[in-house]
């Protein structure tokens, strides 16, 4: 029987709370479908940063490369240590040192679930670039603390890492509905974001099946809001991703239910999956997270691994908790806790077809 090595790490705030309950859930699935899973924790966080002065040790990347895939609960604690450290010490290498370009967001309203908007129709799969682009870290500051103080961040955007994320958008654009939203503030940033059009335009010649919007990031914000049923694949750079993405998970309902996949498509480094609710710190080691962003995610490493039953399992489950409106958290207006949400997932798998 095949088992995968998963790597753990809770992270931060309500990240043990989540991956502990999603984790259940994930042991269920392989067990119902034959496989195994073998996790290592990681303490890696803003403690161990307070103990030790750093998010990991020397050596935490080369550990992780031994895994099949990393599960990630939180990362950051700003009361305690500013995010610029712990997301450049931890979450941001990660994706860096495996390449892992790729960050994909399903949005979609679950069966049960409510939404701020009309519309309850919607199956949006955003595509960020993940490993360039605005967050880079290209910059730096001169005469700090005068009068005088520059602070300079550079955005870099090459042709490989362009081309590859909207090759991936393409791609699966060709395997949904074939329709591709390309985001970008072009009509402002007339270097960076132009060339990110042409190679758009350029690619869209490779994919005849796929039809191309072209959309500015302020007029997509929109569409997010008003008329989401009418996008499938959006592909956007790593700012306007992230900033969309966050837009999806409030109209599919909230954070709670923000799953997201940090993938190298080529393979031969674990890819990473989390929740992107954060921390939380204010409801930390309350129980009353909500647990189903977490195991979505879980779903989406099993995907990624090859285990698409399971996967579909797990979200079927999902869906079967959310319809039933029984087992909620407080985010969604329930009363049960983050335990109590993943044992009733976990008993939607485990009940005979």
């Amino acid at each position: 029987m095949i088992a995968y090595k998963i790597a753990l790490i809770p992270g931060d705030g309500v990240g043990a709370d989540v991956i502990d309950a999603a984790w259940i859930v994930l042991e269920a699935a392989a067990r119902k479908f034959g496989f195994g899973l073998s996790p290592q924790r990681f303490d890696w966080s803003c403690d161990y940063y307070l103990k030790h002065g750093c998010m990991m040790p020397d050596h935490g990347l080369a550990t992780l490369r031994a895994f099949d895939s990393i599960l990630l609960g939180a990362v950051g604690w700003p009361a305690r240590v500013p995010d610029s450290v712990s997301l450049h010490g931890l979450l941001l290498p990660i994706r860096k040192a495996f390449d892992l370009y790729v960050n994909a967001r399903p949005h979609k309203l679950l069966s049960g679930t409510t939404g701020p908007l009309r519309s309850e129709k919607f199956d949006i799969l955003c595509i960020r670039e993940n490993t360039e682009g605005e967050y880079c870290g290209a910059g730096g500051r001169i005469h700090v603390g005068t009068p005088d103080e520059v602070a300079v961040e550079t955005s870099i955007f090459t042709r490989r890492g362009v081309e590859r994320i909207l090759r991936y958008g393409f791609e699966q654009a060709s395997k949904r509905s074939g329709r591709l939203a390309s985001v970008t503030k072009s009509n402002a940033q007339k270097h960076s974001m132009v060339f990110w059009d042409e190679v758009t335009d350029e690619l869209a010649a490779s994919y005849p099946d796929v039809q191309v919007s072209r959309y500015h990031v302020d007029a997509i914000a929109a569409r997010f809001v008003m008329n989401p049923e009418t996008l499938d694949v959006v592909v956007a750079s790593n700012l306007f991703g992230d900033i969309l993405s966050d837009l999806g998970a409030a109209i599919q309902g909230g954070l709670g239910f923000a799953a997201s996949a940090n993938i190298n498509p080529k393979g031969g480094v674990p890819s990473m999956f989390e929740p992107v609710h954060g921390s939380a710190p204010d409801i930390a080691g309350k129980g009353i997270a909500n647990p189903i962003a977490t195991i979505w995610s879980g779903a989406l490493m099993l995907e990624h691994l090859g285990e698409r039953s399971a996967a579909a399992a797990i979200l079927s489950a999902i869906e079967s908790v959310t319809s039933q409106k029984k087992s909620r958290t407080p985010d969604q207006g329930g009363k049960s806790s983050t335990t109590e949400v993943s044992l009733a997932v976990l008993e939607a798998i485990e009940r005979p077809a």
